[in-house]
C-alpha cells in the first residue's frame, strides 16, 4: 500500500479521537464576573443589614461584595468552551470539583451555599460587634442578601456593620462617601480569609463603578493579574486592617495605606 495511503487511513482515527474529545464533557466550569451587591444599601427593597439596640448612622458610600458566574453544577463543559475561555481575561477555567463537592445534587449544593452564607452572616455579626467592643445580647444585627450563596461576602457584611454603627471613628463614613469593594471571608475573631475567583472579582467592581479593593492579602498576586484599570488594590488579613486602611484613604493619608 503506498505510505500516502497508509498514513490517511491511519489519520482517520485520529480525526475521530480529536472529534470526539473536542464534543465530549470536561470536569471543569467556566467562571466570569457576577453580580455585587451594596451592603449599605437595600436588596429586593429591603435593607441588607438591619441592626437593632444602637443608634445607626446615615451613610452616603457604598461597600460592594462581589461574586463570581460560575456554569452550574450539572452543565457540559467541552474542548471548545475551554479553548475560548483560555484566551479571554473576562473567563476562567476552573476545576469542577473546586467549585462544586463532587457527587452531591443541584438541590444539596444550594443548600450547603446558602448555610455558608448564612454562617458568614452570623460570623460578620459577632466579628463587627467584637470590634466596636459592644455586646451582640444587646445589639441585634440582621443580614439579608437574597439568591446570593457561599462565605466570600463576610468581610463586606462586617464592614457594613462597622460603618452604620460607628463609621470612621471620627463622625464621618468608613468608606470615604467612595464606592469600596471587596471579598473575603471573615472569621468571629475577625481574621479574613481568602476566597478564590478574585481577578474576575475586580472586573465586576470595576463595572459596577468602585475604584478601591479589599483582597485577603494572599490572593493579592491572583487579584493583580487581569486588574482594571483604576481599581487600587488594598490587602487585608484582619477586620482591623480593612477598618483602618479605609480610615486613611478617608483621611487623605495614603501612606498608611498598604498596596499589594
Amino acid at each position: 500500500m503506498p505510505r500516502s495511503r497508509v498514513l490517511a487511513a491511519c489519520a482517520v482515527p485520529v480525526v475521530a479521537l480529536v472529534a470526539v474529545a473536542g464534543l465530549a464533557p470536561l470536569p471543569f466550569a467556566i467562571a466570569q464576573p457576577g453580580s455585587t451587591a451594596d451592603v449599605l444599601g437595600k436588596d429586593k427593597g429591603r435593607e441588607v443589614i438591619t441592626i437593632t439596640g444602637a443608634p445607626v448612622r446615615p451613610t452616603t458610600g457604598q461597600l460592594r461584595m462581589t461574586t463570581i458566574l460560575a456554569t452550574g453544577p450539572g452543565t457540559d463543559v467541552d474542548l471548545g468552551d475551554v479553548a475560548d475561555a483560555w484566551f479571554r481575561t473576562d473567563r476562567a477555567v476552573l476545576p469542577h470539583d473546586s467549585v462544586y463537592p463532587p457527587g452531591k445534587s443541584d438541590a444539596e449544593i444550594e443548600k450547603r451555599n446558602l448555610g455558608q452564607m448564612k454562617q458568614s452572616q452570623d460570623a460578620a455579626a459577632l466579628a463587627a460587634l467584637d470590634y466596636l467592643d459592644l455586646d451582640p445580647k444587646r445589639v441585634k444585627v440582621d443580614l439579608h442578601l437574597a439568591d446570593v450563596g457561599g462565605p466570600s461576602a463576610g468581610l463586606l457584611f462586617a464592614l457594613g456593620v462597622v460603618d452604620k454603627l460607628d463609621g470612621d471613628g471620627d463622625g464621618g463614613e468608613l468608606t470615604g462617601g467612595k464606592n469600596v469593594a471587596g471579598t473575603g471571608t471573615i472569621a468571629p475573631d475577625g481574621k479574613v480569609g481568602a476566597v478564590g475567583g478574585v481577578s474576575l472579582k475586580t472586573q465586576a467592581a470595576a463595572r459596577d463603578g468602585s475604584t478601591v479593593f479589599l483582597v485577603p492579602k494572599d490572593e493579592c498576586s491572583d487579584a493583580e493579574a487581569e486588574l482594571p484599570d483604576g481599581m487600587r488594590l488594598v490587602p487585608v488579613s484582619t477586620l482591623s486592617d480593612a477598618v483602618a486602611s479605609l480610615r486613611a484613604l478617608g483621611q487623605g493619608q495614603e501612606s498608611k495605606v498598604p498596596s499589594c
